[in-house]
């Protein structure tokens, strides 16, 4: 374990990512990488191997370099789109109690994905929203550039000093170094480099980070069995 940069007894603004940190969205993502690449005559696999390890756009620029990028893009939007309203979606245990607990100009959602989709997922999955998200259209530069995270903190009046990040993914652990920012791992078997703490579970991870941030008045402490 790293030692973190926060400052004693300071209490923090908790920045969250969404699929994969506090959503279960592997299968979804999955499911739409492949019925993508079968409509391109592609390998469902081989495309999603890809597409974990970069942006759409370069995703299609790996694997179908002849076509239209705006084109794939509306195919890929319109097939996630249709998986927000049809798909299966869970939420990792303890994101409930952990969102729940935090009140709501304490925390922002900081996601690659976009607003409608988000809010839609949460919808399935009954978490609370927050007043403040950062998507995918918020900012020119998405993860690994620190500009999404600085803009959530901006956005909620906080320093990124005392700001919390939780990621599950080396992109956004490192946007969140480089905003200069506390991050914290969860949901990985090992951890993501750079990471100052690294929990295998959000579950895990739920009693430090309400020991740190504000807690909401209606809030009650978890129970350490849970």
């Amino acid at each position: 374990m790293i030692g973190e940069p926060a400052r004693p007894g300071a209490k923090k603004y908790v920045l969250f990512d969404v699929d994969g940190t506090l959503i279960d969205a592997v299968d979804n993502q999955r499911r739409v990488w492949g019925v993508w690449a079968e409509r391109y005559g592609l390998d469902p696999d081989e495309v999603h191997q890809v597409a974990l390890r970069t942006r759409p756009m370069e995703t299609f620029a790996q694997v179908l370099p002849d076509r239209d990028p705006q084109e794939c893009l509306a195919a890929l939007h319109e097939l996630e789109d249709e998986d927000v309203r049809s798909g299966v979606y869970a939420a990792f245990d303890g994101a409930s109690e952990l969102l729940d607990a935090l009140p709501p100009e304490a925390w922002a959602l900081v996601t690659s994905n976009y607003e409608h989709r988000v809010r839609g997922r949460f919808a399935r999955t009954g978490l609370p929203v927050p007043r403040i998200i950062v998507d995918a259209a918020s900012v020119e530069e998405g993860k690994p550039s620190p500009a999404p995270y600085l803009l959530a903190a901006e956005r909620l009046g906080a320093r990124p000093q005392d700001c919390l990040v939780i990621e599950d993914a080396p992109s956004g652990v490192q946007s969140g170094l480089r905003a200069g920012m506390t991050v914290w791992g969860v949901n990985a078997p090992a951890a993501v480099d750079g990471v100052h703490r690294h929990f295998g579970s959000l579950r895990e991870a739920v009693r430090d980070i309400l020991a740190v941030a504000p807690r909401s008045p209606a809030a009650t402490t978890p129970s350490p069995n849970r």
